[in-house]
């Protein structure tokens, strides 16, 4: 991989990854199509990153299927599919890890202790093996492209790092290789993430701006449904992730929820009333 990388960079391409986790969907194929925009060639990581899991969430049944996921990345005109095994990444003896110092702490961090470690190591891993002019991540997982983008930053990669707005299903629930998990009752039920979301969207849009306010009635509709358990439900200052008490400019809404056993999470940028 990495010498075709030098290759293309070598014949004057514009890099541009796309790093997944495969079991792609819409979601993955809307990264892989802004892609495009970007650069001459587009290469796609499939690497279930074992880094980044804990000890008792779903490394192990995490849904993989290379044969698809290939078939979906060529038919969006991807040019490199790179898939390594985790010995190839993590060779015996690996002891190296990126860590950041504050934006960990908030939103998933406390719950999912080493995840965003995991997720910064095998990025800079990529960076250095591909050399990516562009790199395209999902704005569901926001504190990840806040991680990313802090990471580049900070180490000079030189990496433009480009968000895409999350792609939902037509009901709204926002597209997760996850959803797969989720039994029909559970689905249903999924969908209390986006409907609050809209909803604290609608009250700040009136003139509510009070946090405990927000949270307090977005947690009501979420517990209302059956099959769900709140992890947190936060209104964060966009750039530095630390929460707010007033939604006084725009302010990110971030949730995690467990439905049955699957956690899955949403956000949703919320914007107050200009006077």
């Amino acid at each position: 991989m990495r010498q075709e990388a030098i290759r293309l960079l070598q014949s004057g391409k514009t890099v541009v990854l796309v790093p997944t986790m495969g079991y792609l969907h819409e979601g993955h194929l809307a990264l892989m199509r802004e892609g495009q925009k970007h650069g001459d060639a587009l290469i796609v990581s499939i690497f279930v990153n074992p880094k980044q899991f804990g000890p008792a969430e779903d490394l192990q049944r995490y849904p993989r299927d290379l044969d698809r996921d290939m078939t979906l990345a060529e038919s969006v005109g991807v040019d490199v599919v790179f898939a390594p095994e985790a010995r190839a990444m993590y060779e015996e003896g690996f002891q190296t890890h990126v860590d950041l110092e504050l934006l960990p702490r908030h939103l998933c961090g406390p719950s999912r202790p080493n995840h965003f470690r995991g997720v910064a190591t095998v990025v800079a891993k990529l960076f250095n093996i591909m050399r990516p002019q562009v790199a395209i991540f999902g704005e569901k997982d926001y504190q990840q492209l806040a991680i990313i983008r802090c990471m580049v930053r900070d180490l000079s990669f030189g990496t433009r790092i480009i968000g895409v707005p999350t792609v939902r299903e037509p009901d709204g629930l926002a597209m997760s290789t996850r959803n797969t998990y989720l039994s029909e009752d559970e689905r249903r039920s999924a969908l209390s993430l986006s409907e609050s979301l809209q909803q604290a969207q609608k009250a700040v849009a009136e003139g509510i701006s009070d946090s405990a306010d927000l949270t307090r009635s977005t947690s009501g509709l979420i517990g209302s449904y059956p099959h769900t358990r709140i992890d947190y439900v936060a209104l964060c200052d966009p750039d530095t992730l630390e929460e707010v008490d007033r939604v006084d400019g725009p302010t990110l809404m971030a949730l995690a929820v467990r439905v049955g056993g699957t956690r899955l999470i949403d956000n949703a940028i919320l914007k107050p009333i200009e006077d």
